[in-house]
């Protein structure tokens, strides 16, 4: 892509997700600039650019899936590299944004690793920062650089649109926690909002669904978060919604994390259909055992738009209609 004011556009991928780094290039229509990522016998990371990028505007996409600290070390690296290479800018394209729970300190003597994290890729060289979903939205707040936090909520609605449950339709928020990201999406699908009341077990030893806010009899309802880890909080969710009279349970999250027992439990539970997006990779084995009860859709033109506008020096707001 022609220069912009940092220069010339590349692209540079980790290696947590390459698949979306070759949408994002596809979209752009340029090729991923050549790095070489490797771990040594002592679990050093050594991180290599292929190809000069002195003086062009870079755009490093790593998402911080697993392992998750070798993704973090990957990340910062990387940025190490760039900035060492004489980049022109150097913009960290993070779609998934790991310890983003630890975003304040809930409990005594316990760190605010969300914070901590922030700092480290500014540190780093990074001097923009674009994302999908945070868990909260004050970590926007965290970077002292220019942060854009990027949503998937339009990209589901579309799916629902031409879905043929719209019309008796219901959102979910699985917990007090995600009802504004539900009632958001309520909001934009235009149906209403139902929220579970989830409150811990008295002896410690996990979650108990409480109560229902709404109306979910012989409705297809749509459970809305920000990402599925190890699903139990969604599994949870609905059964309980099942056992309230829904129809049926669609689950929606951004970040596919799936990690634990997530998909023998999405596999064998309830739910009728899992909906994310692939800002994080999905391994062929998880694929296989969810077959058609999961829904992946892509963020690779979103992202390859928002990096385009970036670059150009044109609004990134003005892509959504808030």
């Amino acid at each position: 892509m022609s220069g912009g004011l940092y220069g010339e556009l590349a692209v540079v991928s980790g290696t947590c997700n390459p698949g979306l780094t070759q949408e994002i290039c596809e979209y752009l229509r340029v090729i991923p600039t050549p790095i070489t990522i490797k771990k040594f016998d002592n679990q050093n990371i050594f991180v290599q650019l292929q190809q000069s990028v002195r003086g062009c505007d870079v755009f490093l996409v790593q998402p911080l899936g697993q392992p998750v600290n070798d993704m973090i070390m990957e990340l910062l690296i990387a940025i190490d590299a760039l900035r060492r290479d004489s980049a022109g800018r150097i913009t960290a394209v993070v779609p998934y944004y790991a310890y983003g729970r630890t975003d304040k300190k809930d409990q005594p003597r316990v760190p605010i690793t969300a914070r901590l994290l922030a700092d480290l890729i500014t540190v780093a060289g990074a001097e923009r920062f674009l994302t999908i979903d945070l868990h909260a939205g004050q970590i926007q707040g965290f970077f002292t650089i220019p942060t854009d936090e990027l949503t998937t909520r339009f990209l589901f609605a579309d799916y629902f649109r031409g879905n043929r449950i719209f019309r008796d339709a219901v959102v979910v928020s699985p917990d007090i926690g995600a009802a504004r990201r539900a009632r958001n999406f309520a909001e934009l699908l235009g149906t209403p909002l139902a929220i579970i009341e989830k409150r811990r077990k008295l002896d410690g030893s996990g979650t108990e669904m409480y109560n229902l806010i709404g109306q979910v009899v012989d409705k297809h309802c749509i459970l809305v978060d920000d990402e599925i880890d190890t699903a139990g909080t969604i599994t949870l969710a609905a059964e309980f919604l099942k056992r309230e009279g829904a129809e049926d349970v669609y689950a929606v999250a951004t970040h596919p994390v799936f990690s634990g027992k997530a998909i023998e439990r999405l596999a064998d539970g309830p739910i009728d259909q899992v909906i994310v997006a692939n800002t994080l990779p999905i391994s062929a084995e998880a694929r296989d055992r969810l077959g058609d009860k999961l829904k992946q859709i892509s963020v690779g033109a979103l992202l390859g738009e928002t990096m385009r506008r970036i670059h150009q020096g044109i609004s990134v707001g003005a892509m959504f209609p808030y």
